[in-house]
């Protein structure tokens, strides 16, 4: 009996798992990298980079402002509010270094990946040549469109297509696996990626990218933040908070006026505190640190985002579009049932069907070996009783595989095809019986593939063929994958699968899969038609591709995951990469962007209340010396009006650190509604920025209310 195969595709070995090393115990920060990030905190102070963000430079304005006021009239108060001025601006900038500080430790590694390469240039390459001139090059000096040679043990220079070979590629520097992968011309599995290693074989590629503009150039620049930019999202709420912070200093310059008639002003010092503490500080410190921390996360499960945009269109999705094969079905029908006709008792099927899939090395073949041993306890068989087998191989021409059995009867088994076998049987005299035809007309009804198993006898009475039975092949839909969509559809995510099936097995895999709609027999064209479609209605597209067929599609959906196995054009066309080439993981990345805008929403929420929350909180304590009527509403009893103010800038400080690991590691994300989500934002977080200032401030005011200057 012939050894079965490996399964083809990946070779098996340990996967490397994503460095983590900047995380601490419960997936918190790691303290050392706050540590780390506290100077690059610092260099962040420079007003020309800070009046990027319109809130924390009115914070630092207003820390200049009461430093010279402290140097001209010091006092412990007016020190005590400039250096927690200053700390809230640190603080604020200390979020955003640690958020970039975990991507600049990935870059660093990404760096260590690249190394001086010497690239073996073709002069003049043309397909087929056979002893084409090598010129050896800085791969530094490549430009596109130029072809080189790589042989094993060999770093790959630049990124490109391979046009001649196949050869096995250690990609581990750049996806975090071990196992090494295939790549090879001619399909959707030639792109490379410079600073890979060739690990067997030759290979020639085809440059596609130019000096400083490869993938894992790409990949730094991402990572580290240089390349990312203020995502639309990110604008508005900015805008928003510009103009919440104009409004509260209009409500601080109203009140210092009033306060004129009742002979009750306020210092300088008590009014940029006050104006400080009232303005959207919280989520203006935090709300670039957020946007780090998604594509962050992202990168963590190894997708590149090409912009902060595309996560937050992933956030945004209304459609998603999945490949059925490898996405929603394990991509390998298995056999799932044998139905014997004619008479045949089931255990002769069984031992057929076994032995004519012998030397069928598809995975559909060994499953139907795997089924025979599991339902009908059928042994292997030892050598010696198959020593005068001929083993007939699958092949696309004939449809079917099989086995021819000497002695006394001959005998010979096929398997396969259910027209192919039938016409076997036929073409030996055989007449196949009148319930093969509904057998399997149900079997292709229902969505499964119909193999049928025949069977010749040549003896002294001649030959006598006939059909045994028909082996029932299916999709098997991956585990999980109902529960998964259904979880979508309660986030108001419309599923499509797209499959080159006919419309009944696509329609019977929808069904048990649990989809919302399906295309089927789809083209290129069908599925950027159907994209168009979605989008006119308003709807955000989100869809997976790997090949140059898919490239047109992807730049068209406004989340486009290319995999780092596809091509260069679908790599080109997508916005983002994932590097682990794993379709089903568009549905983690859909997650990951909803996480994102929960976040911020969470977050934006918790501040505007925590202002609203400090509002009431200080302005009784601060007011009702000259207004005693407002004394009533001082219910937390501060001491004084300068321990009120002292301690609403210090809670305002570090409720910002205290917040920094939720904006990095990101609000839990549970599958719900919109209605739902607000709710739960309005219950948990705009309730929790009302209640926690009342009892921050007072803790603080307990502490301060003792030291001396503030009684």
């Amino acid at each position: 009996m012939p050894r079965t195969a490996r399964r083809p595709g990946r070779p098996h070995g340990p996967k490397k798992t994503t460095d983590r090393s900047h995380r601490g115990p419960g997936g918190l920060p790691d303290p050392a990298l706050f540590r780390h990030a506290l100077p690059g905190a610092c260099r962040k102070l420079d007003p020309r980079t800070l009046y990027r963000n319109p809130v924390m430079f009115v914070v630092e304005v207003g820390a200049v402002l009461t430093t010279a006021l402290a140097i001209e009239d010091p006092s412990v108060f007016s020190w005590l509010i400039t250096v927690w001025l200053w700390a809230t601006v640190v603080f604020a900038n200390l979020a955003e270094a640690v958020a970039e500080g975990r991507g600049k430790a990935q870059a660093d590694t990404l760096r260590r990946t690249r190394t001086a390469t010497t690239a073996r240039r073709l002069v003049d390459w043309r397909p087929g040549s056979r002893r084409p001139e090598e010129r050896p090059v800085p791969a530094a000096e490549l430009t596109l469109g130029d072809h080189v040679v790589v042989e094993a043990g060999q770093t790959i220079p630049g990124d490109g297509d391979i046009v001649e070979g196949i050869a096995s590629v250690d990609e581990s520097a750049i996806t975090g696996e071990s196992a090494p992968v295939i790549r090879e011309s001619g399909g959707d599995r030639s792109a490379v990626t410079g600073g890979t290693r060739v690990l067997s074989d030759r290979i020639v590629v085809r440059i596609t990218s130019r000096p400083g503009e490869t993938f894992i150039d790409r990949m730094i620049a991402l990572v580290e933040g240089a390349a990312r930019q203020k995502t639309p999202n990110e604008i508005a709420l900015n805008i928003l908070l510009a103009s919440l912070t104009i409004v509260f200093l209009l409500v601080v310059v109203t009140l210092q006026s009033l306060a004129g008639y009742g002979r009750a002003q306020q210092p300088l010092v008590v009014l940029v505190a006050l104006a400080v503490a009232l303005i959207p500080t919280t989520i203006g410190a935090l709300l670039s640190a957020i946007g780090i921390a998604g594509m962050d996360r992202l990168v963590q499960r190894n997708v590149l985002a090409m912009s902060g945009r595309a996560v937050e269109a992933a956030g945004d999705v209304d459609t998603l579009l999945l490949d059925k094969t490898g996405t929603i079905t394990l991509g390998n029908r298995e056999a799932a049932e044998l139905i014997p006709v004619g008479g045949t008792e089931p255990l002769a099927l069984a031992d057929a069907a076994q032995l004519s899939s012998l030397a069928d090395e598809t995975p559909e073949g060994r499953s139907i070996v795997v089924l025979t041993k599991e339902r009908h306890q059928l042994r292997a068989r030892a050598e010696g009783e198959l020593a005068h087998a001929e083993f007939v191989p699958f092949t696309a021409q004939t449809r079917m595989s099989g086995v021819d059995l000497g002695g006394e009867d001959a005998r010979q088994l096929r398997k396969g095809a259910a027209t192919a076998v039938i016409e076997w049987v036929r073409d030996n005299g055989g007449q196949p019986a009148d319930e093969v035809g509904p057998v399997v007309d149900g079997i292709a009804a229902g969505g499964g593939t119909p193999l049928v198993v025949g069977e010749t006898i040549t003896g002294g009475a001649g030959t006598t063929a006939r059909v045994l039975g028909v082996i029932h092949l299916k999709d098997v839909v991956k585990e999980g994958m109902r529960e998964r969509f259904e979880e979508l559809r309660r986030m108001g995510i419309r599923t499509v699968m797209i499959t080159g099936d006919n419309p009944k097995t696509a329609r019977a895999i929808a069904r048990e899969a649990g989809v919302d709609d399906f295309l089927a027999e789809a083209t290129p064209e069908d599925k950027m038609a159907l994209i168009k479609r979605e989008q006119a209605g308003g709807k955000l597209v989100a869809m997976t591709g790997d090949g140059t067929n898919d490239a047109p599609a992807l730049a068209q959906a406004d989340v486009g995951v290319a995999m780092n196995t596809g091509t260069s054009a679908a790599k080109e066309a997508g916005n983002m990469v994932d590097l682990d080439s794993n379709p089903t993981k568009l549905i983690e990345i859909v997650e990951i962007g909803k996480q994102l805008l929960i976040t911020r929403g969470a977050l934006t929420t918790f501040s505007i209340a925590n202002d609203v929350a400090k509002y009431f909180a200080i302005i009784p304590a601060m007011f009702a010396v000259a207004y005693p009527s407002l004394a009533k509403l001082n219910i937390m009893g501060l001491h004084s009006p300068e321990s009120a103010i002292t301690s609403a800038i210090v809670f305002n400080a570090l409720i910002i650190v205290a917040l920094i690991p939720l904006a990095l590691r990101g609000v839990r994300y549970r599958p719900a509604s919109a209605a739902g989500l607000l709710g739960r934002n309005l219950s948990l977080y705009g309730l929790g920025g009302l209640v926690l200032p009342f009892v921050g401030i007072k803790l603080i005011d307990l502490i301060v209310q003792f030291l001396p200057g503030l009684r």
